[in-house]
This record gives C-alpha cells, structure tokens and sequence, in this order.
C-alpha cells in the first residue's frame, strides 16, 4: 500500500501526529506492534498514576485506623490486589479505545504490526495472522518516527525473576514485603511511595548524594523528609553490585566503600528509560545521531530529507506531552504551515509525596545562562488552603529577571502542586512579568495564592509572610 505519512508508533507523538494529520487531509497510516497509546499510556503515565492514587487511598485509611489529628475512626482495611489491578487496567483500556476511537474518526489507518524500515521512503510490517506471520510492504512520502522508549537496564541487575521494571511494576499480583528500589529519580521514587504506602517496606538505592538528582536540592529536601517519614530507608551515594548468591538480597557498596546487603523479595530497577532504535531498521538510514538520540531541527525534521522523529527517539526531556506538541506540529508543517518547536519551557512534574513542578530556570539555571535574575519563595506554611490538605511544607518559587522583572522559572513542591504547572508554564510562554502575576486577583482558599504572592514577595510587597 502507499500512503503520504507513514507513523511507526501509536504513542502520545504518534497518534497525535496521525489524528492532526488526518484532519488535515494528510493519507496517514499508522504502524503499531503493542497497544495504542504507547508506553505513556499503557505502562507509564496513566496506570502509575492510577497505583499513585490507589496507593494514597489505601494509606489514608490505614491512617484514620489509628490515631490522628482529624478525630476519624475507622477499621482496619484490607487490598484486594487483583480487584485494583481491575479498575487500574479498566482506565488504561477505556482511554487506549478513546484513541482508536479517535483515530478511526478522523480517517487515519492503523496497523496492528512491527515496523522494519527498508528505507526512508518503504517499511516492511510484520505481523502475526492465523495464517502466520505475514509481511505488508508500505511505500510513503514522509516517514515519521515516534518509537518512543523502554526502561534502562543495569548490567549488573538483569530484568528478570526478581528483578523487574516499571512496566512489571505496575501490574503486581501481590504487593512483596521487601522491595528495593535502584534509582531515586521520578520514576524511582514516585512507584517506591506507591508500594510503601500498599504496606511494602521499600529501600531506595542512588548513586548521587540526593533524591532526584536532576532537580535542585531545595526541591529535593521536602520529598526527601517525607520518605524518611513514611518509613523508605535511603541508601544515597550506594553503588549497586548485584544480587547476593542467594538471590534474596542486594549487595552495595555505600558511599564509605563498605559493602553491604539489603534484604529483597523484589528490584525495582528505575535508572531512567532509553529511546527505543534498536530492532526495527533505524541503522539504515543512516541519520545523524545526537549520541543515543536522532537530531533533529526545529520542525523535528531529521538528516534525511521528509524523514521526521519526535518523542523519546529525539532527546530530552523525554516527556509525553513533549512528544504530542511535536506530532502535532510536524502533521501541520507537512500540511504547509510555518511553525517551529521553540517553546519557551516544557513543565515537569514528580507525582511524589509532596508532588514537585518545574518550569524553565532554576535560580542556578539562570545564573548559568548569564541572566541577572531575582527569586523569591512564598511557603505553603504560610497558605491557608495547604494547611487544610495537611500540607504545610514545601512552597512556590518563581524566578525573574532583575531589570524588568520578565519571569523565566516556577518551581514548586508541596500538595497537588502538579496542578499549578499550567498557570506556571502559561506565564512564560505569555512572556508575564512579575507585575502582572502581583496584580491578578487569586482565588482564596486557593494553592494559586502562593504564586501570587511569591510574585509579589519578589517585588518586594509581601503581604502574608
């Protein structure tokens, strides 16, 4: 068959790109070998989310069991594992036939199949019939690759028996007494709360000094506290060595160059993922590579002319909602348009306990970049609204330039502050200044007052700290 846009991947770049296409008037097919939705989806995003909430829900009850400040009493409660594991997967499988349901639509053709590129203008698509495998050859006019990514792996923690994934973390049979947990980044320790707040005792193992590494430690100390709280023993700047000869334990070398072992049933291994080029033909065309991921401009465009990839496959950060904007606006340059990928800054956020957000600088990060910047905090201490939700710790903080105070950074961790990252990330694409967020009438009880008067202790006006 011959078609004008060829996608490999039905993730959140891949069928985003192949729906606005098809509403473009674009032929499109679509190339996926697992499930619509891709990892985001089906084992990342939305089911960790869903474990994230059910995992809360549970521990709030064991909670009001015991004592506590809000004067509830209730039983003991039980889990039944294979029951949440139900509603957990009903989510995934209601928003994977939205997808489809979507893409049918708007026009756009998909194959249920693995990909095997010939050249940047041919695929191969294999798939598995009653008949056997059989082979579909596609011919196309543009070629995008959205193949997104899989979980790293340590070569001296092979995935397997005990030794699992986040993928197999998602979908547990039963919640293991002992989990140890390698990684202490988002991923690490967003899955190591979940399975402590489920009743697991959880151990987290980082080679850095400090809990997310990637992020400034003024961030990290609060999710940090609350792990201590929680119960998760910390094991920062630990080398991993392997499992122990009995395979029940985790053998480590701390940051003293002692040796030591800690007991497991399971191993998380979340050290980050890797963009997904090896198996399916990527090697074949030869593209310029930007060490493990595909360069691109940009408009996503690749070394090859009409060869295009987004998501993953193309560099950090290695986010979802990265991945739709850019499938998004490279359907609308095949369609003719003009548009760029510059956005001014791409929010992040930790679903931890406290939840962390970030947009644009940092005060280092800006400091690095040469700009003359003034930052200022506002603590949820001082939010009436945080207190309610038990969440007096953490805060907001926004970052601007000194000489005409545009803002350039939010952070922010604290409860639900997740929430906030579309005002955060709006401000700056709408170039906003310190004023202009000082001026604007929040809501009260709200968490968005304490953006509001971080905003406004910058500027010097402080009225509630």
């Amino acid at each position: 068959m011959d078609t004008q846009l060829l996608v490999i991947g039905g993730g959140p770049g891949g069928y985003i790109a192949a729906i606005r296409a098809a509403q473009l008037g674009i032929k499109t097919t679509l190339v996926e070998g697992e499930y619509l939705g891709g990892a985001c989806l089906n084992i990342g995003c939305i089911p960790s989310k869903a474990l994230i909430h059910l995992a809360g829900e549970f521990d709030r009850a064991r909670r009001f069991a015991a004592d506590n400040a809000l004067g509830i009493r209730a039983g003991e409660p039980t889990l039944d594992a294979a029951r949440a594991m139900r509603w957990k997967d009903g989510i995934v499988r209601r928003l994977t036939d939205g997808v489809a349901a979507l893409l049918r639509r708007h026009g756009a053709e998909v194959i249920n199949g693995w990909a095997e590129i010939v050249d940047g203008k041919t695929v191969d698509v294999h798939a598995q019939r009653p008949g056997g495998m059989q082979t579909r050859r596609v011919t196309c006019e543009h070629l995008l690759l959205a193949s997104g990514s899989a979980p790293a792996a340590l070569p001296s923690l092979p995935f397997g028996g005990r030794v699992i994934s986040s993928t197999e973390a998602l979908s547990p049979a039963s919640i293991p007494q002992r989990l140890v947990v390698v990684g202490a980044g988002y991923i690490g320790l967003e899955l190591g709360v979940a399975y402590r707040k489920l009743g697991a005792e959880v151990a987290i193992v980082e080679m850095l000094p400090q809990v997310l590494p990637a992020y400034d430690a003024e961030l990290a100390r609060p999710v940090a506290a609350s792990l201590r709280r929680l119960g998760i023993s910390l094991h920062l700047g630990c080398t991993v060595q392997g499992m122990s000869e009995a395979g029940d334990a985790v053998r480590m070398r701390d940051a003293h160059g002692e040796q030591q072992q800690l007991p497991a049933d399971q191993v998380l291994v979340a050290i980050g993922r890797r963009p997904r080029t090896d198996g399916w033909g990527l090697e074949r065309l030869q593209l310029d590579m930007d060490g493990r991921f595909v360069r691109i401009d940009a408009q996503c465009r690749t070394s090859m002319r009409n060869v295009w990839a987004i998501g993953d496959l193309a560099g950090e950060p290695m986010l979802a909602h990265r991945a739709s904007a850019q499938g998004e606006l490279v359907a609308e340059v095949i369609g003719g348009s003009k548009r760029r990928f510059e956005p001014a800054a791409i929010p992040a956020v930790v679903f931890t306990d406290p939840e962390v957000v970030t947009v644009g600088h940092s005060p280092a990060e800006a400091e690095k970049a040469g700009l003359d910047c003034i930052h200022a905090h506002f603590p949820f201490a001082a939010s009436g609204r945080a207190l309610t939700l038990e969440g007096g710790e953490g805060f907001v903080r926004v970052v601007a330039r000194r000489d005409n105070h545009l803002i350039v950074g939010w952070q922010a961790v604290g409860p639900a502050v997740a929430e906030l990252a579309a005002a955060f990330v709006q401000s700056i694409e709408m170039g906003a200044r310190l004023q202009d967020i000082a001026g604007t009438i929040h809501a009260h009880p709200t968490l968005g007052e304490a953006v509001q008067e971080a905003a406004m202790r910058a500027l010097g006006q402080a009225l509630n700290v």
